[in-house]
């Protein structure tokens, strides 16, 4: 069996619907699972209709229902007839009216819980997955409508919960059951608690789906299409001469997902790697066109793509009490722990050590200035922000002995606040002001890769 993953911009209206279905109908024979994204910009939507319910701008939080309700029933009406659009209108009618009675009880509460957040953005997918079940049997396409909470099963940490993995295995090889001639579809991003209380992934969270739905299966490949071909060598809108990488290695794959590249999602890979399962990146619009396969095989040395990471903040505690001591290093990063602050590059010296974190935004900024309010225990914090990291990746860099001497000559007159060559021996980072970030990658790129 294979699982396909479509993105928003790969659902957003009926024709890319048909187009999906067409894709999936060509490998029918190999007993496809489905998984769906809202449509493109629904979940933006959906965030929208939250903050103005809780805001107080009723009307406009009311409105924007019902621009989806528009969306979602003209798209049924486009591609569907009959007995199934009658049915695919009843479910979105119930779907959005459970909408709705939610989005009533946040303008009464004027309070969007991280639980209450989750329920509200789910509809997307659920919406999604409606249209495209009815547009298959409708092609007469032998489909099943399956509900991903039912079986991806995660904890409670509402906006970005972990999943069980123990539970999620054994309850989607109960409930889901691929056959070559059906066509399987569930909800990417979606999944709940033991309980029965929706959760979500996080955003691009419908990647991960994919490819922890594969991994429970045993699938044979994973295809997450999108709507550029492949991993390229660099952002394309900032590089304009990128070009797909054919093949990249899962440890490759990750470091570019992590930072930057949005062509996956940075957990995409991990259920892959357990299970060696090759994960294609392709594109809905070239179906044909190049792509990308990550796979355990280790390809050719050297560079293989440049990623950049915008909104970032450096912090920096200085100390001497860090000399010639124990603990410290520990002290300081259970402080991030206890904020759930994820850390990404670090650099010590013998009197201090910096960190780069995500810039926080909305409820995240509570649980940041905590943590540095926490920090200052421990010395001086100093903090840094619109910062950017440019991440080179590929295989055994720091064994050509030119590479870093060309990066930098690269770079001369730009001013690098950090370092790091990764202890993967795959990944070198730099952190460059934000404003100097996309020039920064046309210039690596054009010099790295203007021969290839």
């Amino acid at each position: 069996m294979i699982v396909l993953k479509f993105g928003g911009s790969s659902v957003q209206d009926a024709a890319r619907m048909d187009r999906v279905l067409d894709i999936a109908s060509d490998q029918i024979g190999r007993a496809p699972v489905l998984v769906s994204s809202a449509m493109g910009k629904t979940t933006d939507s959906l965030v929208r209709v939250s903050e103005n319910a809780v805001s107080g701008n009723v009307q406009a939080a009311f409105d924007e229902v019902e621009r989806m309700r528009k969306h979602h029933t003209e798209t049924a009406e486009a591609f569907l007839s009959g007995a199934n659009l009658a049915e695919a209108r009843e479910t979105l009618t119930a779907l959005l009216n459970e909408l709705l009675s939610l989005v009533k009880g946040l303008v009464l509460i004027r309070e969007c819980t991280p639980r209450t957040s989750d329920a509200l953005v789910s509809f997307g997918e659920r919406l999604a997955t409606t249209l495209l079940y009815y547009r298959a049997i409708e092609r007469n396409i032998r489909s099943v409508l399956l509900d991903s909470r039912t079986f991806i099963r995660t904890d409670e940490e509402f906006t970005h919960a972990a999943v069980n993995f123990e539970a999620t295995n054994r309850l989607t090889a109960e409930l889901v059951h691929p056959a070559a001639g059906s066509l399987l579809i569930a909800q990417g991003f979606i999944g709940s608690t033991e309980r029965g209380v929706t959760t979500t992934l996080g955003r691009g969270g419908s990647d991960y789906s994919a490819t922890i739905i594969g991994s429970a299966l045993d699938a044979e490949e994973v295809q997450i299409w999108t709507d550029v071909n492949g991993i390229m060598t660099s952002d394309p809108r900032i590089a304009p001469n990128a070009v797909t990488i054919p093949s990249i290695s899962y440890a490759e794959a990750a470091e570019l997902a992590y930072f930057g590249a949005k062509v996956v999602h940075p957990s995409t890979i991990q259920p892959a790697v357990e299970k060696g399962i090759p994960v294609w990146v392709k594109n809905t619009g070239d179906p044909e066109g190049m792509a990308t396969c990550i796979s355990d095989r280790r390809g050719e040395a050297g560079l293989r793509a440049i990623a950049s990471k915008k909104r970032i903040t450096v912090i920096t505690i200085d100390s001497s009490r860090m000399l010639n001591a124990y603990g410290f290093l520990s002290a300081i990063f259970s402080v991030f722990e206890e904020h759930r602050i994820s850390v990404d590059l670090i650099a010590t010296s013998e009197v201090s050590v910096s960190m780069t974190v995500d810039s926080p935004t909305g409820n995240a900024r509570s649980a940041y200035e905590r943590a540095i309010a926490d920090l200052a225990k421990y010395g001086r914090v100093t903090v840094e922000e619109n910062e950017s990291i440019v991440c080179l990746v590929g295989r055994d860099l720091w064994k050509e002995t030119t590479f870093i001497a060309r990066v930098f000559a690269v770079l001369q007159g730009t001013p690098v606040r950090m370092i790091s060559l990764g202890s993967s021996d795959i990944n070198l980072s730099l952190v460059v002001p934000e404003s100097e970030s996309d020039r920064c990658v046309r210039s690596l790129h054009g010099e790295f890769f203007s021969t290839k």
